[in-house]
């Protein structure tokens, strides 16, 4: 019987965006499961806690069967040797973004040598988008529907724009 290739997608996802979307969709069609690890870190603030964040991922996600929603707090190499995953899939936006990922692959695969990290570039519209973006344009009242998918866009303007409770 073939082993699963599982491949792990970290990351805050504070809020997930069409870009995230994107990186994962792409992911579930090199790998037999792809568990978009939500990282929970009490020390960074966020708009919304990782209880929210999944829920939201699960909500983006629902036609993606392959697709599995996580949390993990701790080193990404011992999470990935506990779901017995082959690879880390980020995305790379800008070159700017390839330093930092470049030297957190090389930590992951000292710690652990049986973990790849594979890199997909951004389609070109999603270039500008991150989760920081997302919520600065939120916190304005500006139009975020061409940053995030349409299910969890209320989530954030209520969230954001509202004043809602912030989870800080």
């Amino acid at each position: 019987m073939k082993e699963e290739k599982v491949a792990i997608c970290p990351g805050s996802f504070d809020p997930v965006t069409l870009g995230h979307l994107d990186i994962i969709r792409r992911s579930c069609k090199l790998f037999d499961r792809v568990i978009v690890a939500v990282l929970d870190n009490p020390e960074k603030k966020t708009a919304f806690t990782a209880e929210e964040r999944m829920d939201m991922l699960r909500r983006c996600t629902n036609g993606l069967p392959q697709v599995e929603i996580d949390s993990f707090h701790g080193l990404l190499a011992e999470y990935a040797r506990q779901k017995r995953a082959v690879a880390v899939v980020r995305g790379l936006r800008a070159l700017s973004d390839f330093e930092y990922e470049f030297q957190m692959s090389l930590t992951n695969r000292n710690l652990n040598p049986n973990l790849e990290t594979i890199f997909f570039n951004t389609q070109a519209e999603n270039m500008f988008l991150s989760s920081s973006v997302v919520k600065q344009i939120a916190v304005f009242g500006g139009d975020i529907s061409k940053c995030v998918p349409q299910c969890i866009m209320q989530d954030i303007n209520d969230r954001i724009y509202a004043g809602g409770n912030r989870h800080e």
